[in-house]
């Protein structure tokens, strides 16, 4: 048989809640986990109305951040980012452009710092011509980018 017990997170915890919450855990799961971690602490009224400040700032937060990825998602959707490679005679780069090389050329044209973990390459481009490049910004906004990789010196381009 398991217990189960009331807990009210002082942090968010992935995957269970935000901070002020008030979540339905195993009894072993808080008493093992939470509470000795400082993750969660019993929910009186005193500790809900506590945190209930910090709920309400988070929530701010989580707001400002979706905005900054909606503006962000707008100014990438018609960027083209365009690289130059040496490549072989058959179009195969001899340098690949990685999900680092794609972070650092969003962040020089818009000035916005990305995670190479959110830029989804299945792997690095290794071919002339163009390629579509997804960016998770935020939760479930993403935007598409175009890559373009160019021949370095290529006359006309």
């Amino acid at each position: 048989m398991i217990t189960i017990a009331k807990i009210l997170l002082t942090t968010t915890v992935e995957r269970l809640g935000h901070v002020g919450e008030v979540v339905t855990v195993a009894a072993g799961y808080a008493r093992n986990y939470l509470l000795p971690q400082g993750l969660g602490v019993e929910p009186t009224e005193h500790n809900v109305a506590r945190y209930a400040k910090e709920r309400a700032a988070h929530e701010v937060e989580l707001m400002k951040r979706e905005q900054r990825a909606l503006l962000l998602r707008d100014k990438l959707a018609d960027q083209m980012l365009t690289f130059e490679r040496k490549a072989h005679d058959d179009n195969r780069l001899y340098g690949s452009v990685r999900a680092e090389d794609i972070a650092a050329r969003v962040e020089e044209l818009v000035g916005e710092h990305i995670e190479t973990s959110r830029i989804h390459l299945e792997h690095a481009i290794e071919q002339l011509g163009p390629h579509a490049v997804t960016i998770a910004l935020y939760k479930d906004i993403t935007v598409d980018v175009r890559v373009q990789v160019n021949e370095e010196g290529a006359k006309g381009e």
